[in-house]
């Protein structure tokens, strides 16, 4: 804490001080600073190791301009960068039903949506307080120059929040900010400014000890070992990323699961924290739709519908077709459970337009048919 000064004047707040005080004002619940002006080291050898073993899958972004990522201060980001501004938004929102927040037996489809995609899609909003922030910096020095980020550039954005000592990454490999969870979204502000010595950050040490809940907790075993998941098997990649129909394992493995998954984040220790006021996470509140709609309707979707549907909703993200064999597998699973309305969805499903969400509604039936394993 700063002491006044003698005269009983306080002294002016350092440029961190400033920085963390604006991206508070802004919503933003935790901020670190690493030095910009040094690369990565670990981390990058880590990234290239994760594209020679395939595991980026169909996200063929990520292997995009793979020697840009290494560094933010070159002409590729922003020249001359002297610190990265890492920032954490929270969306948890606790249930709460009379504000349209479900649990995963709920009736709404809500409730098989990831948490960060029920509401709207939070690149808009974070993306401008970003940018706020961005200007405020720009405000603190002689030819500032500060660019904000928001999934938006090849920046290795959880491996700069580590260099900040934003947080720590857990075993179920996302980051765990200390006293906020990893219910996170990270940002981050590059600039020129350089700030106070003592304000960067050092990374903090792994705080997961012998728990393996999250391990435990994957319901497509998608942990090669503690820290280390393999996309192609996570249940976020098959129903957001991946095109491809799942094995029978693996679909049955997905559940309930329609976009997204949030089961290793659930279970862990460090998000039993209470969660922001409703207003804070206002843009998180499930949006109406998903309280009047059920899998048949995703199914049925035209292209027209599902322009409406997907409007401001991260759920674009999958696509019209993406969306339907997702349906179709939640349907498939419910009807392993014996609820038999389900098979009106998987009836529905044989007749889309999109030859492959066609033919999985009719493996699926055909092998219930059969009492075999259900795709």
């Amino acid at each position: 804490m700063t002491e006044p000064q003698a005269d009983g004047v306080e002294p002016p707040a350092s440029l961190a001080e400033r920085i963390v005080q604006r991206a508070s004002e802004l919503g933003f619940q935790a901020v670190g600073f690493a030095r910009a002006s040094q690369p990565l080291t670990t981390d990058y050898e880590r990234y290239l190791d994760y594209l020679a073993r395939g595991r980026h899958g169909q996200m063929s972004y990520l292997a995009e301009r793979p020697a840009t990522r290494r560094r933010v201060d070159g002409a590729a980001i922003v020249p001359g960068a002297q610190t990265v501004i890492c920032v954490a938004l929270r969306y948890d929102r606790p249930v709460h039903p009379d504000l349209g927040e479900p649990d995963r037996s709920a009736s709404s489809l809500a409730g098989s949506i990831a948490r960060y995609a029920r509401g709207r899609d939070y690149h808009g909003f974070m993306r401008k307080r970003l940018r706020q922030l961005a200007a405020s910096v720009a405000t603190l020095g002689d030819s500032v120059q500060a660019r904000a980020f928001c999934d938006t550039a090849p920046v290795l954005e959880q491996a700069w929040a580590v260099r900040a000592g934003l947080g720590f990454v857990g075993k179920n490999g996302l980051l765990i900010v200390p006293g906020q969870g990893s219910w996170c979204l990270l940002g981050e502000v590059i600039t020129t400014l350089a700030i106070e010595a003592e304000a960067y950050g050092t990374p903090i040490q792994e705080r997961c000890g012998i728990c393996r809940a999250c391990l435990d907790a994957c319901p497509t075993d998608a942990f090669t070992a503690p820290f280390v998941v393999d996309p192609r098997r996570c249940v976020a990649y098959r129903t957001i990323e991946s095109t491809a129909v799942p094995s029978a394992a693996m679909g049955q493995g997905m559940g309930e699961h329609l976009f997204g998954c949030d089961d290793c984040q659930t279970v862990c220790p460090h998000n039993a924290v209470e969660a922001p006021p409703e207003d804070v996470t206002a843009p998180f509140r499930p949006l109406s739709r998903w309280a009047t709609m059920g899998l048949a309707d995703l199914v049925e979707l035209d292209e027209s519908a599902w322009r409406d549907v997907s409007r401001g909703s991260p759920v674009k993200r999958a696509g019209r077709a993406g969306m339907a064999r997702n349906a179709l597998l939640v349907a498939a699973h419910r009807l392993r459970r014996g609820d038999e309305t389900a098979r009106q969805v998987l009836e529905l499903g044989t007749d889309h337009d999109d030859p492959g969400v066609a033919e999985l509604a009719r493996q699926v039936l055909a092998a219930e048919g059969q009492k075999g394993p259900l795709p």
